[in-house]
């Protein structure tokens, strides 16, 4: 469905429309990512957290996962501790600075993102894929990148 018949609105202009397409569908796919994320009892914010954790590889600062956030959230901490209270991550205090806090994934996270990565595969092409083909969305992410500068 086109966006204008979506929203039942007329564009002043084709980047007007496109933008707002941009949102409408980022909309979209965040409410069909939330309901895929709730089988795990997890939000978005908290799965971006644990995928840059497990792409760390070792222990980063709690300000480093607040940098590489996609979604830049000012309640990181509290996500955190929800984390830490479900065994998925572990904190570490940095032993020159009590202030600083180091965080990693634990194997708990780690074996859910494994189940995540497979359930996504299965769901995937349901969820995401299924209009596009691969180079129509090696095109549109490059659309993307683009619009971002």
């Amino acid at each position: 469905m086109k966006i204008d018949d979506a929203i039942q609105s007329k564009f002043q202009s084709s980047a007007q429309r496109a933008m707002v397409n941009v949102r409408y569908t980022s909309n979209f796919f965040a409410t069909k990512q939330n309901k895929f994320m709730a089988e795990f009892d997890l939000s978005m914010a908290q799965y971006n957290i644990l995928r840059i954790l497990r792409g760390a590889k070792k222990s980063i600062s709690v300000n480093d996962v607040k940098s590489r956030m996609v979604e830049k959230s000012p309640n990181t901490t509290r996500l955190m501790d929800k984390l830490f209270d479900k065994d998925l991550i572990e904190r570490v205090r940095c032993e020159n600075d009590r202030r600083v806090v180091y965080v990693k994934i634990s194997d708990g996270g780690l074996e859910l993102l494994l189940k995540i990565d497979e359930a996504f595969c299965k769901a995937s092409d349901d969820m995401y894929s299924a209009n596009l083909t691969d180079e129509e969305a090696d095109t549109l992410s490059n659309l993307l990148d683009k619009l971002r500068g």
